[in-house]
């Protein structure tokens, strides 16, 4: 699994936005990943309170989930996203990294469909959860 790790790690730092939303990947193996995003003032969606702005988020839990696909024991290829349901259930707490953790439970020949949930370094409740199905392409 460690050359699905590094693969994995080189295609989110190959995504431009990826880059520029300064994603990192912290796990990665049979169906689920975890990537993390360091709270960065510019991705500030409201500079009266300093929350990160949604589409960050949301660009962050698309990003895992799609990475959990491509972790999956059934070794799928490549994976794009046909449908992601986002529920935002807070707002991030301004100066802390989000983290999400998402699972692809279960693949057919040509769909991958994925649970993810968004965390900030608050115990309790998560940020946002996810629910999403994408393209498998290149399924063995």
């Amino acid at each position: 699994m460690s050359d699905k790790i590094r693969i994995a790690g080189q295609f989110i730092a190959a995504l431009p936005f990826s880059e520029a939303l300064n994603m990192s990947l912290e796990d990665l193996g049979d169906g689920v990943a975890v990537i993390s995003m360091p709270y960065d003032s510019k991705l500030v969606g409201d500079p009266r309170t300093g929350v990160i702005h949604g589409g960050a988020v949301s660009a962050l839990m698309d990003t895992c989930c799609g990475a959990a696909v491509m972790s999956h024991p059934s070794s799928p290829g490549g994976t794009a996203t046909i449908d992601l349901r986002i529920e935002y259930l807070r707002a991030a707490k301004p100066g802390q990294k989000i983290t999400t953790r998402a699972e692809c439970y279960h693949v057919t020949r040509s769909v991958a469909f994925v649970r993810a949930t968004a965390q900030d370094e608050e115990d309790g409740s998560p940020v946002a959860t996810a629910t999403g199905s994408f393209v498998v392409e290149g399924k063995r």
